[in-house]
C-alpha cells in the first residue's frame, strides 16, 4: 500500500456552499449486545474495551433489512425537515450491505417512502456517506435537485464472521439521514476533500460476492463470504488519513482548531479517535462519540452522530463542524461544514 501522504497529496480540496442540512434523522434496532453477551464466542470483554472502547452494539433481528432501517432514519429525517415528501427529488443511499446485489437499495427506500424521485446506492465503505453527502451537495448547489436525501445504512452483523473474536465484536448495525436544502451564502462546505488509495483493496475487503470470485456451490464453510481486515495495518493509515486530511481542511478555511465545534469523525475505534484528539490538540469535549454504544455502524456513524448531536441541541446556526470519514478502498473523506 502507497503511503497515506502520498493519496492525500493528490486528492483535490474544493468548496461547496449555498446548502444547508435541514433535517436530520438516525435509526437503531432495538436488540442490545453486550461484550459479555459475546462471551459464548470466546471474546474477551475487557479485550474489546481495552483496544476498541466498545462495551456494547446493536444487532437487527432477522427480519429487518438494511432498507428498513434506513426508511426509519429517512421518516425522521423528513419530519425534522418538515417538507412534504413532494418536494425530494434525489435519493442518494450509502450502504455496504444492500439488500440485494441488484437493484439498488435506494430503489426500495424511495418505494418504501412514497417518493418520486431518482435513486441510486453509492458504496465507499464506512466513507459512503461522505462521498454521498458531497455528491447531494453538488446537485442542490447546481439548482438539479431543490431537496436531496442523502441516507447511510448498514447492518454489519451479517457480513462480519462470528467467529472472528478479532473483528466481529467491533460492527454494529444503524441508519442515519439527512435532508439536504437550498441555504444561505455562508453555509455548507467551506472545504471538503474525498480520495481513495485502491493500493489497499487487501487490507479491508469480502473476497467472495462481487464478478472476481462469484458465489458458488464450491465456497467452501462460508468464511471467505465476511468481511476480512488487516486490522493493525487499517488502524496506523487511519490514524495518519485522519489527522492529516482534517489539517489539510481547516487550512484550506482557514478554521483554527479551536473555531470548530464539533467533531464527527466515523466511530472505528476510540484509539484512532483519541490518537487524533491528542495530536492535533482536540477539546474532548467537542468530539461526538457513540461508539461504546453502538460499535462501527459503517456509514450509519456519521450521520447517527449528527442526528444525535443535533437533538441534543449541541449544533447552532453558523457553527463549523469538521466531518470525517474513512475505510476500505481505501477511500475517505473529510468536509468542514458550515451550519
Amino acid at each position: 500500500m502507497s503511503d497515506a501522504a502520498e493519496p492525500l497529496s493528490h486528492s483535490p480540496i474544493r468548496k461547496l456552499l449555498g446548502v444547508q442540512i435541514v433535517g436530520t434523522g438516525s435509526f437503531l434496532p432495538d436488540n442490545v449486545v453486550t461484550n459479555d453477551d459475546l462471551a459464548s464466542l470466546g471474546c474477551d470483554a475487557d479485550w474489546i474495551v481495552q483496544r476498541t472502547g466498545i462495551q456494547e452494539r446493536r444487532h437487527a433481528p432477522s427480519e429487518m433489512t438494511t432498507s428498513d432501517m434506513a426508511v426509519r432514519a429517512a421518516q425522521n429525517a423528513i419530519e425534522d425537515a418538515g417538507i412534504p415528501r413532494g418536494d425530494i427529488d434525489l435519493l442518494l443511499m450509502a450502504t455496504m450491505t444492500p439488500d440485494y446485489l441488484l437493484p439498488a437499495t435506494a430503489a426500495q427506500v424511495q418505494h418504501q417512502l412514497g417518493l418520486q424521485c431518482a435513486a441510486v446506492d453509492m458504496t465507499a465503505a464506512c466513507a459512503g456517506f461522505l462521498y454521498a453527502m458531497v455528491t447531494g451537495f453538488q446537485y442542490v448547489a447546481t439548482g438539479c435537485s431543490r431537496y436531496a436525501l442523502i441516507v447511510g445504512a448498514d447492518i454489519n452483523s451479517r457480513i462480519t464472521n462470528p467467529q472472528d473474536k478479532r473483528t466481529y465484536p467491533l460492527f454494529g448495525d444503524g441508519a442515519g439521514a439527512v435532508v439536504l436544502g437550498p441555504g444561505g451564502s455562508g453555509q455548507g462546505l467551506e472545504a471538503y476533500t474525498l480520495g481513495a488509495d485502491g493500493a489497499g483493496t487487501e487490507l479491508l475487503k469480502r473476497p467472495v460476492g462481487g464478478s472476481k470470485e462469484p458465489f458458488s456451490a464450491d465456497c467452501g464453510s462460508g468464511e471467505r463470504w465476511y468481511l476480512e481486515m488487516d486490522g493493525r495495518s487499517v488502524f496506523k493509515w487511519a490514524v495518519r488519513l485522519v489527522e492529516d486530511s482534517s489539517k489539510q481542511i481547516l487550512n484550506a478555511a482557514e478554521c483554527p482548531v479551536e473555531d470548530v465545534k464539533l467533531w464527527l469523525f466515523h466511530q472505528a475505534n476510540e484509539r484512532i479517535l483519541e490518537a487524533v484528539v491528542e495530536s492535533m490538540g482536540i477539546d474532548r469535549k467537542k468530539v461526538a462519540m457513540h461508539l461504546e454504544r453502538y460499535g462501527n455502524t459503517s456509514t450509519g456513524s456519521i450521520p447517527i452522530a449528527l442526528d444525535e448531536s443535533v437533538r441534543n441541541g449541541l449544533v447552532s446556526p453558523g457553527d463549523r463542524l469538521l466531518l470525517c470519514g474513512f475505510g476500505a478502498g481505501l477511500s475517505w473523506g473529510t468536509a468542514l461544514l458550515s451550519w
